[in-house]
This record gives structure tokens, C-alpha cells and sequence, in this order.
């Protein structure tokens, strides 16, 4: 039985590597798009359903990181790939804050590249269909508001705190799936566990992160709690506006 290629989406401003990607990616099996520019990947989200972008830091205009918040802001389980000819630490942790799931420094082996696109998608699609993020405009759960298109956490005294990236999705995960243990192996995947690992080394710290920023007690926490042996469960329930 055969089965639709994957949809690469390449944003690259360089004629020579859209076009040797394409062909690579091509022999090894995926369906692939190539643009040069945020206006040219609008059009292409637009008009298909991606799999997977691979987005060059350094485009003309609107940059790579400025289209990967967007990116982020429209989906939160679209896989991204960020590559720069700059292989600065700084940019590095940038753009994983902005929301990509890897990054690879120009130049590169494609075979690297292809690695590395296979496992960000194995990884995706790892995830049971009902733990998908689900698309939302707000959430409200005890007294606290989440706006989904800025990323804005608003307290129930009306103050605005702000997340990290990897501190964001986590939350995200909890809102989608309240009042539901989740295991610390499948918090790293729903939240992104290579970004994660690098920067807290563990979901525990990521999560208590969160619960500081929330206000939760981390000795007494009420609103994330710790289910020994199993994870963590967001205990309020939540309301969701669409």
C-alpha cells in the first residue's frame, strides 16, 4: 500500500541550496517546496500542508527568527529546522526560544540534515493523536488567562508574566490536557524535549519553573501537581475559547 511523501517546506534565500536540498530531500523520499522569502512561505503554507520546515536564519526582510515566532504563533506542533551560516551559541539558543525543534550551522552534510529531519519527525509523529495541541484563541483556567496569539499569561490581578519559549509550551501542554497525569517522557516530547534537555536538564526544573512564574508553591503546589512515580497534572480545570 503507498503512502503520501512528506511535505518539506525549504525557506532559504540561496538559489544553489534550495535547489540542492530539493533534489537531495527529493531522492530520499519526501515531497519538497522551495521559496526565498517570508511572503513565498506564507503562500506555500497556504496552499499545502507541511510536514516539516527547514528555515535559514538569515533571509532578506524578515528574518528567520521573526518567521519562526510567526511560524510558532500559527501552529504549535509544526516541526522547524533553523539553518545559519553563523554556528554562534547565541543564535543557537535564540532560535530554540523562538520555538525550533533543531538547528543546524551552514555549511552542512546533507546527510546530517536528513538525519535530523527524520528524527524531529519520528518524534512527532510519536505522539498519540489525542495528545496533539489543539488550536485555541484563550485559555482560562484559576483566575489565570492565556492568549494564544501573543503568548501573554495575564494573572488574576490583571498582571502580565511573562513565559520563555520552552516555559510557553509547557504550559500549553497542560492546558490542552487538564486534570490528566501526563508521564515526564511525554512532557519532554509534547514540550519539546531537545529544547528542554538543553536548557533545564530536566522536565522537573522546567516545571518548576512554570509553577514560579504561575505562583504555585513548589513545596505546596496546587494548581501543577506532582503525581509520584507517574508526572505532573494540571489540577484546575480549564476553559478554552476557539
Amino acid at each position: 500500500m503507498s503512502t503520501t511523501p512528506e511535505h518539506l517546506l525549504v525557506v532559504d534565500d540561496d538559489r544553489e541550496i534550495r535547489n540542492l536540498l530539493t533534489e537531495y530531500l527529493t531522492q530520499a523520499g519526501f515531497r519538497v517546496t522551495a521559496v526565498g522569502d517570508g511572503k513565498a512561505m506564507r503562500r506555500a503554507l497556504e496552499a499545502n500542508r507541511i510536514d516539516l520546515v527547514v528555515l535559514d536564519l538569515m533571509l532578506p526582510g524578515e528574518d528567520g527568527l521573526t518567521l519562526c515566532r510567526e511560524l510558532r504563533a500559527r501552529s504549535n506542533s509544526l516541526p522547524v529546522l533553523m539553518l545559519t551560516a553563523r554556528g554562534d551559541e547565541v543564535d543557537r539558543i535564540v532560535g530554540l526560544e523562538m520555538g525550533a525543534d533543531d538547528y543546524l550551522a551552514k555549511p552542512f552534510n546533507p546527510r546530517e540534515l536528513l538525519a535530523r529531519i527524520k528524527t524531529i519527525l519520528r518524534r512527532a509523529h510519536a505522539l498519540p493523536p489525542n495528545l496533539e495541541l489543539a488550536e485555541a484563541k484563550s485559555f482560562r483556567f484559576a483566575g489565570w488567562t492565556l492568549a494564544v496569539a501573543t503568548r501573554d499569561v495575564t494573572a488574576p490581578d490583571g498582571l502580565v508574566v511573562p513565559l520563555s519559549g520552552a516555559e510557553y509550551r509547557l504550559l500549553r501542554v497542560f492546558l490542552d490536557h487538564p486534570q490528566r497525569v501526563l508521564p515526564r517522557d511525554q512532557l519532554l516530547e509534547l514540550a519539546n524535549r531537545r529544547e528542554a534537555i538543553l536548557f533545564d536538564r530536566s522536565i522537573d526544573v522546567l516545571v518548576g519553573r512554570l509553577r514560579k512564574r504561575l505562583g504555585d508553591d513548589s513545596k505546596e503546589p496546587t494548581l501543577i501537581k506532582t503525581v509520584r512515580g507517574e508526572g505532573y497534572v494540571l489540577a484546575a480545570p480549564v476553559d478554552v475559547e476557539r
